[in-house]
């Protein structure tokens, strides 16, 4: 069963109430951690991406293809299409030689507000790399180019792209790749669905890679795991919950959509999957660094930074104090 995870107040009447999972495990796989059922399976959606990304080193196709850190970085990240972001993508599609239309994920306008209204302002039109998962979609299709398959399919679980990317979600969470749930994420590829207990075991794994028997994998995890420390801006956007977390060098952190977060830490060697089981988002920022707190994380800063742009209390549009959000669970 789901346990409460986050309470919300308006004045002093409870308004929501968040329910959801949480898992912790260490570098053995065992469970130190847990509320909630650690064997409930969810999708990881946008959490997978740092995972889908791993094919892409191990074939070399930074170098090949000459693409630059902030580059490769992208295709990790769920991106707001923020000015820096759009310049990366129009780079890799110079760089690879993938034409726009190829990408599946239809035409939309940023998801960073400031962004979308300087695009409006200039008369700007909806672009197909302004998705936020256009870095993802290049990385796929970079991978068919190099094993020569099919790039109009590149969206089908039976790609051979696809196929590379299910059998390396496999070995770094752990989970055997028959077992594997598959259904399409919202933007038109696969997504991926295993155990919480698993998707905290990948997170252990992409954080401490010397835990991966493969060689080609471990190098290619501390590649892309360290350069999204380097430029965390890539992974998501000015100010959101990924970019803070990836600021502390100890930290891989990726989101995914309908409430799923993950993170993993270096020196304690654990890894963290967060499910908030009616899909929201807002509440992540205060569940982390309620974890973070319980633990006696020693990076004080890294709180800090996510109550700091993230406080508990609620403001109403007029930039006034109605309510608070509180924690409830206790690792």
């Amino acid at each position: 069963m789901d346990e409460i995870l986050v309470e919300e107040y308006r004045g002093e009447l409870l308004e929501c109430v968040h329910r959801g999972y949480i898992c912790c495990v260490n570098e053995d796989g065992q469970v130190v951690y847990s509320i909630g059922d650690p064997g409930f399976v969810t999708f990881m959606r946008s959490s997978a991406k740092p995972i889908q990304a791993i094919p892409l080193i191990k074939r070399g196709i930074d170098t090949k293809y000459n693409l630059s850190d902030k580059e490769i970085t992208v295709m990790t990240g769920s991106h707001r299409a923020e000015p820096f972001h759009v310049t990366a993508l129009e780079s890799i599609m110079d760089k690879v030689k993938i034409d726009e239309d190829e990408l599946i994920c239809l035409p939309t306008y940023p998801l960073s507000m400031n962004a979308k209204e300087e695009i409006l302002r200039n008369g700007g039109e909806k672009r197909r790399i302004y998705h936020n998962c256009s870095g993802k979609h290049m990385g796929i299709l970079t991978l068919c180019t190099d094993m020569n398959c099919d790039k109009r399919e590149y969206w089908n679980i039976n790609s051979p792209a696809q196929q590379e990317i299910l059998s390396h979600i496999s070995m770094i969470s752990g989970y055997p790749r028959e077992q594997i749930k598959v259904g399409t994420d919202g933007c038109g590829v696969p997504v991926f669905a295993m155990p919480m207990k698993n998707l905290a075991m990948a997170y252990m794994k992409m954080a401490c890679p010397d835990t991966i028997v493969d060689g080609l994998t471990r190098d290619a995890v501390i590649k892309l795991t360290k350069l999204m420390n380097e430029n965390y801006e890539m992974v998501s956007g000015t100010d959101l919950i990924c970019s803070l977390l990836l600021m502390d060098n100890n930290i891989v952190a990726k989101g995914g959509a309908k409430g799923v977060y993950c993170f993993g830490l270096r020196d304690e060697r654990l890894g963290f999957s967060i499910k908030i089981i009616d899909g929201s988002e807002e509440e992540w920022p205060l569940i982390v660094a309620s974890i973070l707190e319980q633990i006696n994380y020693k990076n004080k800063d890294t709180i800090d930074r996510l109550k700091r742009v993230f406080p508990r209390v609620i403001v109403n549009d007029n930039n006034k104090e109605v309510g608070e959000s509180i924690v409830r669970f206790k690792l």
